[in-house]
């Protein structure tokens, strides 16, 4: 069975933390004699050694240095760098707020001509009112206990819209049909939401398919994530932020995003599933 991308990054973390415990064996020297040269505690050469803290880049370079393997390091940082990309916390992603956690994924929105987004918790970000961004992005920052900018970074999600109407891009949008019934913002947000969704639908690039809640499926939910062209999947999880890039794997999720559009409805059926539950919204006794 192939390896998940979290599972990747792991591996790949640990392959780093085996290079280097093996220049440290070449060099003749004991995980204490490497602690005392590079002037550290003894048990952080342990530690990294066994995958358990991730080195910085001046740490591969102390650690290099003190193997006289410095010739090395450069190849080693590569690999770190490589490795901390796959994988990111929420937490440090958003150390500096949610404004710039926004305005990272900016250029990435930019350059991608083909977008494929699969949705099984909220309403995709492009096609989120101001008003549902704005509610869902301060719950993350209570929950998160982040530095409160809020309003800022609903203006760079607002701002990074435009590319909805920029170029010649294509957008295939999936959402489960829970999502529709999601209660975010309360009932005059999420009326005004799923107004929009019906609008987004009409757009001459824009196909928004709603995967059917039925007793019969097949394809289950999975979480949610982004295609960019062929080349990159974010993938959102409870605790962080997956960037896929191995061909291998953005295939799979191409592949995934196939089988739930198989499931899902598209134009009039969507249209009906939406309005639907716009109406359960207005008469919530008449489900």
């Amino acid at each position: 069975m192939p390896l998940s991308p979290y599972s990747r990054a792991q591996q790949a973390r640990q392959e780093l933390a085996n290079r280097l415990a093996e220049i440290r064996r070449e060099a003749g020297l004991t995980g204490s004699e490497l602690a005392r040269r590079c002037g550290w505690h003894p048990s952080k050469s342990s530690r990294i050694e066994n995958a358990r803290t991730a080195p910085t880049g001046e740490d591969v370079t102390a650690w290099c240095g003190a193997c006289g393997a410095r010739d090395r390091a450069g190849d080693l940082i590569a690999s770190l760098r490589a490795a901390e990309g796959m994988w990111t916390e929420w937490r440090r992603m958003e150390r500096s707020g949610l404004r710039q956690a926004q305005l990272n994924r900016l250029p990435l929105y930019e350059r991608t001509q083909r977008f494929r987004a699969y949705s099984s918790w909220l309403v995709p970000g492009l096609l989120q009112t101001r008003s549902y961004t704005t509610a869902v992005l301060e719950a993350v920052q209570r929950r998160r206990g982040l530095v409160d900018d809020v309003a800022e970074a609903v203006n760079a999600r607002m701002n990074r819209r435009r590319v909805l109407h920029q170029g010649n891009r294509r957008f295939a949008f999936l959402v489960e049909e829970s999502v529709l019934r999601a209660g975010v913002g309360g009932t005059q947000v999420m009326s005004d939401q799923l107004a929009a969704l019906i609008a987004a639908g009409s757009l001459p690039n824009v196909s928004i398919g709603i995967v059917q809640s039925t007793p019969d499926r097949e394809r289950w939910p999975v979480e949610g994530f982004w295609i960019y062209d062929a080349a990159q999947v974010n993938v959102e999880l409870v605790s962080g932020y997956l960037t896929v890039t191995a061909p291998s794997e953005v295939a799979s999720y191409a592949a995934a995003f196939s089988e739930l559009a198989a499931c899902a409805v598209h134009g009039a059926d969507a249209r009906r599933l939406i309005t639907a539950a716009l109406n359960a919204l207005d008469h919530p006794d008449h489900h």
